[in-house]
This record gives C-alpha cells, sequence and structure tokens, in this order.
C-alpha cells in the first residue's frame, strides 16, 4: 500500500518511537522547540506515504481517505496543533499496517490454494527421469509422481496405484485410493504410493489452474452492495470537505472542522463489504465450493426455489439396462438393433444400451445408414434398408402408432421409476428397454436440508416420462415435478417460478443443463471433480459432486452476507456516534483517528471469523 523505499515495518518501529518521544516531551516540556522538532519528524515519516497515495489518487480524481487524512493534518499544523498532526498520522499509519496484516487472514484459504501449486514435475523422457518446470510438461508426457509429491497434470494413471489427498479441488479431507486407469488431478497430492501418469491435461489446461483462475477472478467481480458502497464513497469524500467547509463557515470552529474530515473517513463502510466476500469466497474454495464472484455469493442467499435436474443430478446419471421386452422377435434381436440405432449418441441412455449390448452379444460392428435425432423425443434411423422408431411415447403418437400391445407393461415399468425406451417400425412395436437410474444416496438428506433451511419451494425438472420422474420424487420428498420437458421447457418452467416465488436456482450437472442454468437466477453445476464443463457453466460449481455440499454452499452464502451487513451497520453507528461526538465537542482529532481505525480493525476481525465457518457444521 506505502512506498517501499522505507520498509513498512522499519517505518512503524521508528515512527512509534518518534512519536512516543512527542508524547513525553510534550508532557515535561510543552511545545518547546526540541518537541516541535521531534512531532514534526514523526508527522513527516508517517505521513509522508498518506500525502503521496492522496495525490496518486487525485490524478484519476478520486478523492480518497488519504485525501482527508492529509488535509486534516496540514490543517493541523497550520494552526499550531502540532501533536494531533502527530497522533493522527501514526494512528492512521498504524492502522493500515494492522489492516492490510489482518486482511491477509481473511485471504489464507485462497494463499492456501496457492500453496498447492506444484512447483516442478518429473517426467519419463529418453529412458531418464527429467526434472522440469509443471508448464514445461508435454501433453502425452509420462510423469514420475512419488509419495509426499503434488501431481502436476491432469492425466490417467498408467502405471501402480495410490492414496491421494484431493481435498485442494473436493474439500473433502480423506484421501482416495487411485489404480490404472484412474483419472488424477494437478494440485493433488499422493500420500503413498507410486504412480506413472500419462499427462492429459497440462498447464492452464488443468483443473487446477482453472480453479485458480476461476478464484482470483471472483475476488474482482463484485457484490451489488460492493458496487453501491464503492459508489457511495466517490460522492460521499467530496461531500464530507464540503461538510467541514460549510461547518467552518458557521462555527469558525477550525479544529472541529478538521476533526470532522477525520472521523468522516469512510474507511470501515468501504471495507465492510469486500472482506466478508473475500472471506466468504475463501472458505468456498477450501471446501471445494467455487463462487465465480460476490454477486453469485449474495444472490444464492436469497434462493427461494430450487429446480433440480433429475438424471445426472439427483441420480447417479450412469443408468443401466434392467429389462428386455421383445415383441415378435427374439430380446437379443432387439437389443442389436437399438444399439446400432443408438452407437452414435452421446445421451447416458444410449450408452447404457450400447454397453449392455456389447456385453451381451459382443462389439456391434453394423452401423445404421442414416439417422435423424428428435429433440425430447427419441430418433429415427434405418438398418438393413428398414426404418426403425426409438424413443418415448411422444415419438410414437407423433407417427399415429398405437402402443396398446405394450401399453400395461409400460405404466408398470414407469411406475416403478424405472425408463422405459421403445423401439418399433411403421407397423407397431417390437421391444421395450426398461434402463433405471440409481437415485444418489444423498440426495434425499439434501433435499432435507434444504428445506430446513427454509428453501420456498423444491421442484425436479426432467425430459423422463411422467411415472417415473413421480416415483423419484416421491422417495426424495420434492414438492412440486415437471415431466416430459425440452430443453426450453425448462426454461420456460424456471421463468414461471421466477414469476410466482421469486429467485430461482437451477441445480444440474453441467453437461445437458446449459439453458437452464442460464436462465435461473444462479445456475449451480454439479459436475463432479475436473468436470470442465461444470467449471465452464456454473455460477457456483460443487466440486466434488456432492450434493451433500449444497446445503452447506447455501448457508455459507447466507452467513457471508450476514456478516457483511453486521460490518455496514457496524461501520454507519460508529460514523453516526463520532460525529454526534465532534458536533458536542467531545471528540478531538486523534482521538476520533484512534476510534476511526479501531472499527476499521473490528470489521477486518468480524469477516475473519468466516474463515472458521464449517469446521463445526457440514451442510
Amino acid at each position: 500500500m506505502y512506498p517501499r523505499k522505507i520498509n513498512q515495518n522499519h517505518r512503524v518501529i521508528l515512527a512509534s518511537i518518534l512519536v512516543t518521544a512527542s508524547f513525553i516531551l510534550n508532557k515535561s516540556l510543552g511545545y518547546a522547540w526540541i518537541t516541535v522538532i521531534v512531532m514534526a519528524a514523526s508527522t513527516f515519516l508517517a505521513g509522508v506515504p498518506i500525502v503521496v497515495n492522496a495525490v496518486r489518487a487525485l490524478r484519476y480524481w478520486i478523492v480518497g481517505i488519504d485525501a482527508l487524512v492529509t488535509i486534516a493534518v496540514i490543517g493541523a499544523w497550520l494552526i499550531g496543533e502540532y501533536w494531533e498532526a502527530a497522533a493522527v498520522t501514526f494512528l492512521f499509519m498504524v492502522g493500515n499496517h494492522l489492516e492490510s496484516r489482518t486482511l491477509e487472514r481473511t485471504r489464507s484459504s485462497i494463499q492456501a490454494l496457492l500453496k498447492l501449486v506444484p512447483d516442478t514435475a518429473t517426467v519419463h523422457r529418453d529412458g531418464q527421469e527429467v526434472a522440469v518446470r509443471p508448464e514445461e510438461v508435454i501433453k502425452g508426457d509420462l510423469v514420475i509422481v512419488k509419495p509426499g509429491e503434488k501431481i502436476s497434470v491432469d492425466g490417467t494413471i498408467v502405471k501402480g496405484s495410490a492414496y491421494i489427498n484431493q481435498s485442494a479441488i473436493t474439500g473433502e479431507p480423506l484421501s482416495v485410493n487411485k489404480a490404472v486407469s484412474d483419472i488424477v488431478y494437478s494440485g493433488t497430492i499422493i500420500e503413498s504410493g507410486y504412480l506413472l501418469i500419462r499427462a492429459d491435461k497440462v498447464g492452464e489446461d488443468t483443473t487446477f489452474a482453472k480453479i485458480l483462475e476461476l478464484v482470483e477472478e471472483a475476488q474482482d467481480k463484485k457484490a451489488r452492495t460492493q458496487r453501491f458502497l464503492e459508489k457511495f464513497s466517490r460522492y460521499y469524500t467530496p461531500l464530507v470537505i464540503l461538510l467541514a467547509v460549510v461547518l467552518y463557515v458557521v462555527s469558525r470552529d477550525i479544529v472541529m472542522s478538521l476533526t470532522l474530515l477525520v472521523i468522516a473517513c469512510p474507511g470501515a463502510l468501504v471495507i465492510s463489504a469486500p472482506v466478508s466476500i473475500v472471506a466468504g469466497i475463501g472458505n468456498g474454495a477450501r471446501h471445494g465450493v467455487l463462487f465465480k464472484g460476490g454477486e453469485m455469493l449474495e444472490k444464492l442467499s436469497s434462493v427461494k426455489v430450487v429446480a433440480f435436474d433429475k438424471t445426472g443430478t439427483l441420480t447417479k446419471g450412469k443408468p443401466e439396462i434392467t429389462r428386455v421386452k421383445a415383441y415378435e422377435m427374439t430380446e437379443e434381436e432387439l437389443l442389436k438393433i437399438a444399439a446400432v440405432g443408438e452407437i452414435y449418441s452421446e445421451h447416458p441412455l444410449a450408452k447404457a444400451i450400447v454397453s449392455y449390448a456389447a456385453k451381451q452379444l459382443g462389439m456391434i460392428h453394423e452401423r445404421p445408414a442414416e439417422v435423424n435425432y428428435i429433440p425430447g423425443q427419441g430418433l429415427l434411423f434405418i438398418f438393413e434398408g428398414k426404418l426403425y422408431l426409438m424413443g418415448n411415447r411422444k415419438l410414437f403418437a407423433s407417427r399415429k402408432i398405437q402402443l396398446d400391445a405394450c401399453e400395461s407393461y409400460l405404466a408398470k415399468e414407469e411406475a416403478l421409476g424405472q425408463t422405459a425406451v421403445i423401439i418399433g417400425d411403421k407397423h407397431g412395436v417390437l421391444g421395450v428397454i426398461s434402463i433405471a437410474d440409481q437415485v444418489r444416496e444423498d440426495a434425499k438428506q439434501a433435499v432435507h436440508h434444504l428445506k430446513s433451511l427454509g428453501i420456498h419451494r423444491i421442484v425436479m425438472l426432467t425430459g423422463d416420462n411422467p411415472r417415473a420422474a413421480k416415483a423419484i420424487s416421491s422417495q426424495l420428498g420434492i414438492d412440486d415435478t415437471y415431466s416430459e420437458l425440452l430443453p426450453q421447457d425448462k426454461v420456460r418452467v424456471l421463468k414461471e417460478l421466477q414469476d410466482k416465488y421469486g429467485s430461482t436456482a437451477m441445480v444440474g450437472d453441467g453437461v445437458n443443463d446449459a439453458p437452464a442454468l442460464a436462465s435461473a437466477d444462479l445456475g449451480i453445476a454439479i459436475g463432479g471433480t475436473g468436470s470442465d464443463v461444470a467449471i465452464e457453466t456454473g455460477d457456483v460449481v460443487l466440486m466434488s459432486g456432492k450434493l451433500s455440499k449444497l446445503a452447506y454452499t447455501l448457508a455459507l452464502s447466507r452467513a457471508t452476507v450476514r456478516n457483511m451487513k453486521q460490518n455496514i451497520y457496524f461501520a454507519i453507528l460508529v460514523a453516526v456516534l463520532l460525529l454526534g461526538g465532534v458536533l458536542i465537542k467531545t471528540v478531538n482529532l486523534s482521538y476520533g483517528m484512534l476510534i476511526h481505525e479501531v472499527s476499521v480493525l473490528l470489521v477486518v476481525v468480524n469477516a475473519i471469523r468466516l474463515r472458521g465457518y464449517g469446521k463445526t457444521r457440514r451442510g
């Protein structure tokens, strides 16, 4: 904050000696020439950085706290209040020093992340182990990591096994066991074991690098309250100067006017919001929760409705085939036709069908001649010269194909929470493949915790059929369920919820929920460790992929906003009391500065309490 020609610690020590000597000389000799010289030296040593900062700010047409103090100190010297000038500059300097040191503690969680940045990497090149900087690792390199070392890349294990501490990314304290073919991430630490890792993502492309970038950017994305206070301070400070001039014109009391300049410094008020926001963002980062700015943190605290996507969010997103029902052909024939039709699809249900067919029938080499995907319904494809339909009821209804032959079977499967994929041709139904996606173990608890936090409405949005959707929502205790939704339908439903209840958050896995995440007041992505899509699409990202973190995230946002409001109210109260004290002449220049600096420190100390949030309570 100050120029570094004199070390800040040394400046504080020297100024402390001089101001103490000034106080003693003033008490014993009064304003003798030696006393004035020592006071001048103390004022100069502590005051030069203040004047420099004031001049720098004025070059950009900013009248800040340093300018108010500079005017007050110069005025004190002109009227012979040498001790007041020395005391004010000293107290302001010490307050700034303590403030900067204390502020470092609010950023400790972020600094802890920075310390986890790998500084070296050992790669296998030309038959030798070579130590390089992490940014020098090339995609495809084989990276060697030993016990106690940090992993420097995102990659796939090709040899070895190890217990890895992933808390830097997920916030989870327990180590996880990783072996061949598992994915590992930069910034995590091997506690025991040995790994040879193929580098898949390096440098700025790694998950940990993206997390650091997001956390650093988040500190610059200001909350609505923070932006208001900054705008307020731009007009407030010149207004204080004008008020001091008016007070002097009316009262002819120059000391009172100068005192007003000092006590009216909006230091505690200006810092009240950002210090809480930084502490909240840092706490979240330490627990695997990424807030993409103070605005997102503030928005989350006022959410009234939480809408969940189903597949991959409330469920594990790994659907499995439970039953195959064939009509007029064998189950094997039906399964082969279905796998051929879905071979090019990236949909989770399609992958489940193709994977199951490969296990039952072996590798499927045939390919469809033509495929037409119909959003929200399914697909049409041509195989061996014949047109097939594969999807839900809407697809068959749009082609006027009756489902009478399988309607009772469909109803029974859907009542069990199964997703039924119908396969047919232009003549009728050929069979049904039932698919189940297991509900996450922590989903019910997450819904319960959100309700305990006072969320007005919890809803589920899904493209699945009504019976399957209802089975899952009933199991989890969800208030409302909207089924058979296309992506644009989810956006429409969210708008209706916003109009009816107020601020709405959308929780999705970040893969196919981008429109809904973007249209909600707040998008919360639960993409799991290392999900690039989740990191890109969500306003808030739960890196561990655990729904149990959701209630903690909401509670943290509320605690942060509550802390911010406490700081603001306290800063305003102190300013009002000091102003009253000046007007009734009970607060002098140095006493006013002392109270001002103490109030700033108390605001910072209050924000530091957020560092410990979650140690005794996990949402």
